[in-house]
C-alpha cells in the first residue's frame, strides 16, 4: 500500500516541528511504515500549496517583494506532487499547534486550510499529530472547530517508548528528502514531572516518563551518519528531569564530534534550583554549543494567576533559577552569543488575570534587569484554549475576552521597556555575531539568524544569497531583533540550501 505523509508542521509545549526544525511525529510514522515494509513518500504543506496554487513553477518575483514563507520549505519531491498524490492510497496528515508562535520562514497549516486542499483526493485520509488533542494557530482563541468529516480516521499513533523500537532510526531517512538545513528535535521524555498547568495538554497526552538512554543515542547516530549536524534535546517538558542528563550530554558531545549545534529547550525552574551544586547547569554550558536557551514556562509572575492555574513555578523560584543560569551561562561563546541563558514565557488570558497581573509581570522583569541578569527571549502570547484542559473546562475564553483590550498595550510595554534594553545588554553595538545564515527577503532587506534554539534575528541591508552564512557586526537594536553590517562571508562548510520558489 502506498502512503503519503503530509507534514503540516507541529508546535507543542513539549516540542517543535516547524522548519527549520524537523519534528518527531512524521519521523516516527515513517519509521513505523518502513518497519512494515510499506511504501511511503514524505511531502510538506509547502509542497502541496506550491502544487495547487503555483503549479509547482519555480520562478523569481520582483525584488521589492517579500519571501513567500508558505512555499519556502519544499522537499525534493516538490515537482512530482501530482504523481505522488495519484498513487497515494493512504494520506497521513500530521498537524497541530498547541503553542501559537510567529515563524520567520515557515507557516504551519490549519485544518481550515488543509481540508479544501485534500478533500477531493481519492484515498483514505488520517489526521494525526497534536491536532488529535485540538489545534489553534492563533493565540487568544478557542481551539479550531472545523468539521473534520473529510478524514476517515483521527488517530493518535501513540508510539509508547517500550514499543517505539527502531522506528526513530528508520524514520531518520526522511532527512534525505529535505534539501535544506534542519535542526533535529530529539525526544527525551513525555508528560510533565511536576504540575498540571491549566492550559497545557502535556499531562493529557502522557504520564511523565523518560526515554531510554541508548534509544536517544541511536537516533542521533542515525541522523549523524546521514549528515545531520544540528540537534536539540527539546521534545520534553523539562530537560533537567531526565534521569541521566549530564551523562547524555557528555556522551553526545564525545561520540559525535562533528555536531555543530547541540541545544536543549524546556527547563522547569524548580529543577534548576534543586540541582545539587548546579551540576546539570554546568554540564549544559560545558557540552552544548553557545547560544543555548533554557525555556522557562513561568507563564505569569502574578501569585493569584499562578495559584488559580496550578502553574509549576512560583515567582521567587523563577528568579532564583534565572540567577543560576546567568551565573554559569553569561560568558560569551565563539559565535558571539552568551553560552547559555534563560528565556521565559508570559501568557495572557489565564484564570484570575487582572490589571495587577501586568504590574506583577513588569515588576518582576524590571527586577531581573536591575540585577544585571539576562533573558535571551521573552515569549509573550495570548493563550490558545484547547479541549480537555482545565482552562477550557473552568473558564474557556472568559479572561481572554475580558482583558483583550489591554493585551497589546501590556505587550508593548514589555517589548519597549524590557526586551529592547535586554537586547542591548546581550548583543551591544559592534558585537561580532558569526555564522548568520540568510533566510528570507523583505524588499531590500535580508533577514538571517544563527542555527539553533531561539536564534536572534538579524536584519541586513541588501538582498544577500539565501542559504549563505556571514559574520556580521551589530549596529542597531529593534524590539526583538537587531540590525547589522556584513563583515565577511563566514568560513562555514554547510552547503544545504532551500529550493526558493517565490522571492
Amino acid at each position: 500500500m502506498s502512503h503519503t505523509i503530509l507534514d503540516c508542521y507541529t508546535d507543542e509545549a513539549s516540542g517543535l516541528g516547524v522548519p527549520p526544525y524537523l519534528g518527531t511525529h512524521p519521523r516516527y510514522i515513517a519509521g513505523y511504515l518502513k518497519s512494515k515494509k510499506e511504501d511511503f513518500d514524505y511531502i510538506t504543506i509547502d509542497d502541496l500549496r506550491f502544487f495547487i496554487n503555483y503549479n509547482s513553477n519555480v520562478k523569481k518575483t520582483k525584488k521589492s517583494q517579500k519571501t513567500n514563507i508558505k512555499v519556502y520549505n519544499l522537499t525534493k519531491n516538490f515537482n512530482k506532487i501530482k504523481e505522488i498524490l495519484q498513487k497515494t492510497q493512504t494520506l497521513i496528515v500530521v498537524l497541530g499547534i498547541h503553542v501559537p508562535g510567529k515563524y520567520l520562514s515557515a507557516m504551519p497549516a490549519t485544518l481550515k486550510e488543509v481540508i479544501p486542499l485534500i478533500e477531493n483526493l481519492d484515498c483514505k485520509k488520517i489526521l494525526t499529530g497534536p491536532a488529535v488533542f485540538g489545534t489553534q494557530l492563533f493565540g487568544g482563541k478557542l481551539y479550531e472547530k472545523t468539521d473534520v468529516k473529510v478524514f476517515d480516521e483521527i488517530k493518535n499513533y501513540n508510539f509508547k517508548f517500550d514499543r517505539l523500537g527502531n522506528y526513530p532510526v528508520l524514520g531518520s531517512e526522511i532527512i534525505k528528502q529535505i534539501p535544506d538545513i534542519r535542526v533535529i528535535e530529539i525526544e527525551t521524555g513525555r508528560g510533565c514531572n511536576i504540575g498540571k498547568c491549566s492550559f497545557c495538554t502535556e499531562p493529557i497526552k502522557s504520564r511523565f516518563i523518560n526515554r531510554n538512554f541508548e534509544d536517544i543515542i541511536n537516533e542521533i547516530e542515525a541522523f549523524y551518519k546521514l549528515g545531520s549536524r544540528y540537534f536539540r534535546l527539546g521534545k520534553q517538558a523539562d530537560f533537567y528531569a531526565y534521569d541521566k542528563p549530564i551523562e547524555l550530554l557528555k556522551t553526545i558531545s564525545g561520540k559525535f564530534p562533528k555536531i555543530k549545534v547541540l541545544h536543549i529547550d524546556n527547563v522547569n525552574p524548580n529543577s534548576v534550583v534543586v540541582d545539587k551544586d548546579e551540576l546539570i547547569t554546568k554540564a549544559v554550558v560545558k557540552y552544548c554549543s553557545e547560544g543555548n536557551v533554557a525555556a522557562f514556562g513561568v507563564e505569569s509572575f502574578d501569585p493569584v494567576v499562578v495559584k488559580e492555574n496550578l502553574l509549576n513555578t512560583a515567582p521567587s523560584v523563577a528568579f532564583k533559577a534565572i540567577k543560576i543560569i546567568n551565573k554559569h551561562g553569561q560568558k560569551r561563546g565563539k559565535n558571539g552569543m552568551p553560552a547559555y541563558l534563560p528565556g521565559i514565557n508570559i501568557i495572557f488570558g489565564l484564570m484570575g488575570e487582572t490589571k495587577n497581573t501586568h504590574k506583577e509581570n513588569i515588576g518582576a522583569l524590571k527586577k531581573i534587569m536591575d540585577e544585571n541578569l539576562m533573558l535571551r527571549r521573552i515569549n509573550i502570547r495570548q493563550v490558545a484554549v484547547l479541549p480537555e484542559t482545565l482552562l477550557f473546562k473552568k473558564a474557556g475564553n472568559k479572561f481572554i475576552k475580558k482583558n483583550k483590550k489591554h493585551y497589546w498595550s501590556w505587550r508593548k510595554e514589555i517589548r519597549t521597556k524590557i526586551d529592547f534594553e535586554m537586547l542591548k545588554r546581550i548583543v551591544p553595538n559592534n558585537q561580532l555575531l558569526k555564522d548568520i545564515r540568510m533566510e528570507i527577503y523583505d524588499g531590500n532587506t535580508t533577514f538571517g539568524r544563527q542555527i539553533g534554539t531561539y536564534p536572534l534575528i538579524v536584519g541586513i541591508k541588501g538582498r544577500h544569497e539565501i542559504g549563505k552564512f556571514y559574520d556580521i557586526k551589530v549596529k542597531g537594536h529593534m524590539l526583538r531583533s537587531v540590525t547589522g553590517d556584513i563583515v565577511k562571508e563566514a568560513d562555514y562548510e554547510d552547503k544545504l540550501k532551500p529550493i526558493i520558489a517565490q522571492y
